[in-house]
């Protein structure tokens, strides 16, 4: 038999330092793995060009127009997103025939996150002093200044009054910490038996529907003081259809089924115990639209230009859906990588290894159905920022 999984739980002051989405060029990297991502982002597109249109531009303008992308992670989407947002504006300068100012754009997410991989994937920029026409059709440079800022969006980032357009995509459903009375043995909320809290108790996914709108509203905060007065904000997290928060839509189809067979896997073949898994919790929750909506109106800073579930589609994406194999394969590596930091600190690489293995296995026997059914909605909101 082997050893119990005998590391440190991970705590809530420590999520911070190690959340983030697996980092590098491997198979399991989100590098390699956000192909899905970027299809729903591009699905997307059109809305943030309408957030764009409401910024109020200036003629004459001395200091760079400034936008952040909010949880970037470390693949190309990050990039391709900035890169629409700074040639829109641009375009929209152009249409007025204005001089477009400077742009710099700050790419910000927790300080585990793998910048480095990001920074090498940044084309270079473009020499000072290029002609409108020639930023605008460039593919192989970009024209912006470009830096990383590592922290917590759920607190100020940056100086006051000094973003003209924040960004964040696939970022908000994560919480800045499971919610204590979750693995609190004492609670009613305990969410024995499980990892996430797709099919749990009321008690347990009011915790999280509860942490999700203090998070926001933190997020909120911040920007408001960051936000240059008539500047946007562009925002997707995961949605849920359900007006049960226990009903986490494709959420609780990627971490509620066979990831959590999996864990119990290896509670039953001995490897962990059930405390052990017990206390293994993953913070994220898909909101619904009215959670969402009461925190804005709460906050009182914010315009609400456009606020609607968007159907994202499968984060699934195979070359040949009749492959079995490849399916399991994909949806282990889908949770891996958003999943693969957090359960390496909890049990350890060699368990966490066990676990995608029997993941992979038992997604590769239900393949049909998980092409057939999961499927992610999205919470899309633009807003504009009132003084």
């Amino acid at each position: 038999m082997a050893p119990m999984g005998d590391n440190v739980v991970v705590s809530n002051m420590e999520l911070e330092r190690l959340l983030s989405m697996k980092g590098g060029k491997g198979e399991a990297s989100y590098a390699n793995n956000s192909q899905a991502q970027a299809i729903h982002a591009r699905s997307m597109l059109h809305l943030l060009r309408e957030t764009l249109d409401r910024v109020e531009l200036a003629e004459g303008r001395e200091v760079p127009f400034v936008v952040v992308d909010l949880g970037c992670s470390c693949g190309s989407n990050t990039i391709n997103v900035v890169d629409v947002m700074i040639k829109h504006v641009m375009k929209r300068y152009e249409a007025l025939g204005w001089q477009p100012p400077e742009f710099s754009a700050f790419f910000s997410d927790l300080p585990s996150n793998d910048f480095n991989t990001l920074f090498q994937l940044l084309p270079p920029l473009a020499n000072h002093g290029v002609s409108m026409e020639e930023c605008l059709a460039a593919d192989n440079h970009r024209s912006y200044f470009a830096a990383g800022v590592p922290g917590s969006f759920y607190r100020s980032l940056f100086p006051a009054r000094s973003v003209d357009v924040f960004h964040s995509a696939f970022s908000l459903h994560w919480l800045s910490q499971v919610p204590e009375s979750v693995v609190d043995k004492r609670s009613s909320a305990y969410n024995k038996g499980r990892v996430f809290i797709h099919g749990a108790d009321e008690s347990t996914a009011n915790a999280y529907k509860k942490q999700f709108q203090t998070d926001l509203a933190g997020f909120l905060m911040a920007r408001s003081v960051e936000m240059k007065r008539e500047g946007s904000m562009f925002l997707v997290c995961l949605a849920r259809t359900s007006v049960d928060p226990t009903d986490q839509g494709g959420a609780g189809l990627l971490f509620g089924t066979h990831f959590q067979d999996a864990w119990d896997d290896l509670v039953q073949e001995g490897l962990i115990s059930q405390e052990k898994r017990d206390s293994f919790n993953i913070p994220v929750y898909a909101a619904s639209l009215q959670d969402f909506k009461e925190v804005v109106e709460a906050n009182g800073s914010f315009t609400i230009d456009k606020l609607e579930v968007f159907k994202g589609g499968s984060p699934l994406v195979v070359n040949q859906p009749d492959d079995a194999s490849e399916v399991g394969r994909a949806l282990a590596n889908s949770c891996r990588t958003v999943s693969g930091v957090l359960v390496d600190a909890h049990i350890g690489d060699k368990l966490s290894e066990e676990l995608f293995l029997r993941v992979e296995r038992r997604a590769t026997s239900h393949a049909k159905e998980l092409l057939e059914q999961l499927q992610f909605f999205h919470i899309v909101a633009s807003l504009s920022f009132r003084d």
